[in-house]
């Protein structure tokens, strides 16, 4: 399913991209100065994050990086972990893969043409559907992921271009804001959880793209952004519930263990078909 969107995004890419470059009126240079509306329509290719694990504070001094141990001193995680979402208490299950995300949003801009130079900014919001995950296995056995949904995608841009004929080459970056749904699942049914309440997260974009007027107020573009989101730190306090006194997450705080991801931060690509009308 993913390498057929992906194939249908490229497909509509091309199809507007030759389309615009194959309209004859399109011979003369064209002025970029004022202000635009429009949207997008993208994919978001999902960043290889294999290597990311769980990491643990057992004693709660809010140092993280301890081995979580049996009582025979054990690792207790030594089976190891996964990109994605568990499918089920083992790694022999095996681990759900991060699907291929989706975005759409509008936007609202201005651009002010020196020669071939543009220079301008833009403001916009998106709807987005991507997830992260990470799953981390211990000896029980149980599994428990971590994982954070990007629903909504803003910012705050600066681009500055060249213009050649009716075409615009461009780059941009600025301030990005994401909000987001953090949740933690576990098979382990004997311990508590407690989960601390992230759901926004500020950043910044960089990317860049190619605009071509296809009539005297319309534009239509390919773009692609990289985007990365700082949020504030996320972890689960794992407490006694049910089990005994020698469960592993008690062993050197009786008040439990915390665990948190080892990638705070939240990287997602965005490739994106645009079109603005120009006023």
């Amino acid at each position: 399913m993913q390498f057929a969107y992906r194939k249908a995004l490229m497909g509509a890419a091309s199809l507007v991209i030759v389309s615009g470059f194959t309209a004859s009126a399109q011979a003369q240079d064209q002025d970029w100065t004022g202000f635009y509306a429009g949207g997008h329509v993208g994919g978001m290719p999902q960043l290889d994050e294999d290597d990311e694990t769980l990491l643990f504070d057992t004693d709660l001094n809010g140092e993280y990086g301890d081995t979580v141990r049996t009582m025979a001193g054990d690792d207790a995680f030594s089976p190891g972990f996964c990109g994605g979402g568990a499918l089920g208490a083992t790694p022999g299950a095996g681990c759900d893969e991060d699907e291929f995300g989706v975005e759409a949003g509008v936007r609202l801009g201005y651009d002010r043409q020196f020669g071939p130079i543009v220079i301008g900014g833009l403001v916009e919001g998106s709807a987005v559907s991507i997830e992260d995950s990470v799953t981390g296995y211990s000896t029980t056995p149980a599994s428990y992921t971590a994982t954070r949904d990007l629903d909504y995608l803003a910012a705050v841009r600066l681009r500055a271009g060249y213009a050649f004929g009716p075409n615009l080459a461009y780059a941009t970056g600025g301030y990005a804001w994401g909000k987001l749904d953090q949740k933690f699942v576990t098979s382990n049914g004997a311990n508590s959880f407690a989960q601390n309440d992230v759901d926004d997260a500020d950043g910044w974009q960089l990317g860049g793209g190619v605009e071509r007027k296809v009539a005297d107020n319309l534009s239509i573009g390919l773009e692609y952004l990289y985007t990365r989101l700082e949020p504030d730190a996320y972890n689960v306090r794992v407490g006694q519930g049910s089990a005994p006194d020698t469960n592993p997450f008690l062993l050197v705080n009786e008040a439990g263990t915390d665990l948190t991801r080892s990638n705070e931060d939240f990287d997602v690509q965005s490739v994106r078909l645009t079109a603005a009308y120009r006023f």
